[in-house]
């Protein structure tokens, strides 16, 4: 079954300390089903002077959220959508939002 969330779409957090939030899927974890999406979930990571010289310092990045916390917006309506699979007459499958209707992608 292919993925509901892939890298490059737009989605909204709709559960945690972020939620409302929109952003851009940076990357997919299969493994855990998590997602970095940008501007989102942002933590603050201490890490440790590497050479002798440098500096100490605290960096911010985002980290995973789990995949049932995000809500994909459909492009056609810019609304939050469940996503559902549609087989084409060529027999691939296309993403179709459940609000709309319509083809993603």
């Amino acid at each position: 079954m292919p993925a509901k969330i892939r890298r490059g779409d737009k989605v909204v957090v709709i559960a945690g300390k972020d939620k409302g939030k929109r952003g851009e899927v940076r990357s997919v974890i299969n493994k855990t089903d998590r997602v970095i999406v940008e501007g989102v979930n942002i933590i603050k990571k201490h890490q440790r002077a590497r050479q002798a010289g440098q500096q100490s310092q605290i960096v911010e990045r985002e980290a995973p959220l789990h995949i049932s916390n995000v809500m994909l917006i459909d492009p056609n309506t810019d609304q939050p959508t469940r996503v559902t699979f549609r087989k084409r007459e060529d027999g691939s499958l296309v993403r179709v939002g459940k609000r709309s209707g319509e083809d993603i992608e």
